[in-house]
């Protein structure tokens, strides 16, 4: 049916409004010039808690949402992002995150080797403190090493953290990463109300630090021991798996109590260093990392790479390090090691 005439023009047609306005959208966002740096700290249903100035006397929490602009850009803990809204922190106010900046550091894992998904554990750490107990559960040194090849594929330093060494001796385990040269630290847990908890803060201070670890290792007691004003649940390891309970649910950015003198507020203070408590885990999945960064961690075997066959890896007959280590350019462990690493990336845990 036809509604208007033969000679129809344009003053015969009748022009809706839209519902929205006329006005055209634009591509131009808006530069939130005035927007104020924040560190997230936690991230609990979509609300982020972010500290507002951290490292200043202003520093204050606040809670936020991310913006529809930034679209399907993650935001994790440890990012640096920029906020803009109701900024006071009061209860019930809700600031907006408008800009992720750019990260120095990113600790990724995936669920298992033939995962495609890529999950960002952390932002902008630069140590990574491998907890792992002596008994109770067993040690797990092939999810050390995979836990190892992720901190140098991220940039990071990684530390070894021993614990419950009342119930079993740490030097058989010292021993199998002695030529990695990690910094490690033993602890027990009636020693980390004392001196234990002050001896792993001296490798925290000043620095991100990310704890990781699988379940019942005693991860979070560390952390509740490191940072006592903020208690944290803690579980037991099932007698009959061995295995620990999932008690932490969500990763946690705490900074460390000030070092013994410290004025309150001084820089001293509010550079203490920062710990974040992330989930245990059953599993870490390397499918992301290329294994020709790993090469990288070990800058005494680098150089002689040079003449290795091309895409080779670094386990091969003609790779060319055997021929750098006979010749005396580095410590036949140290390519031992090497090649342990990138083994613990092609084969699952148990193999």
């Amino acid at each position: 049916m036809r509604r208007y005439g033969k000679d129809a023009d344009e003053d015969d047609i009748r022009n809706r409004p839209a519902r929205r306005g006329s006005r055209p959208r634009t591509r131009i966002r808006p530069k939130h010039e005035d927007a104020a740096e924040a560190m997230v700290l936690t991230i609990d249903r979509g609300r982020l808690t972010c500290l507002i100035d951290p490292g200043t006397k202003q520093e204050h929490e606040v809670v936020a949402m991310k913006a529809r602009e930034l679209g399907r850009k993650g935001v994790v803990v440890g990012d640096t992002v920029s906020l803009v809204g109701d900024l006071s922190g009061d209860t019930d106010t809700l600031a907006r995150i408008v800009r992720v900046e750019e990260r120095t550091s990113v600790l990724r894992r995936t669920a298992d080797d033939d995962d495609p998904y890529e999950r960002i554990v952390v932002a902008n750490a630069e140590q990574l403190a491998i907890v792992t107990a002596l008994a109770d559960p067993e040690p797990r040194p092939r999810l050390i090493d995979r836990c190892l090849v992720a901190a140098y594929d991220a940039g990071m330093e990684p530390l070894l953290v021993l614990t419950k060494s009342d119930l079993a001796p740490a030097e058989p385990l010292l021993e199998s990463y002695a030529p990695l040269g990690i910094q490690y630290v033993v602890t027990r847990r009636d020693e980390l109300e004392t001196a234990g908890a002050e001896a792993v803060r001296e490798h925290l201070r000043g620095l991100r630090t990310v704890f990781i670890g699988h379940s019942g290792v005693g991860k979070t007691t560390l952390v509740n021991a490191l940072v006592p004003e903020r208690q944290r649940t803690t579980g037991r390891v099932n007698a009959v798996t061995g295995r620990g309970r999932h008690t932490t649910v969500s990763a946690l950015a705490l900074r460390l109590p000030p070092p013994p003198g410290a004025k309150p507020g001084s820089k001293k203070a509010l550079d203490a260093g920062w710990v974040i408590d992330t989930p245990g885990f059953r599993s870490f999945g390397l499918s992301h990392i290329d294994p020709s960064r790993v090469i990288h961690a070990f800058p005494d075997l680098e150089p002689g790479t040079a003449d290795c066959p091309r895409a080779c890896g670094h386990d091969e007959p003609d790779c060319a390090l055997d021929a750098w280590v006979a010749d005396g350019h580095a410590d036949p462990a140290r390519l031992y090691s090497l090649r342990r690493l990138l083994a613990s990336k092609e084969a699952r845990e148990g193999d």
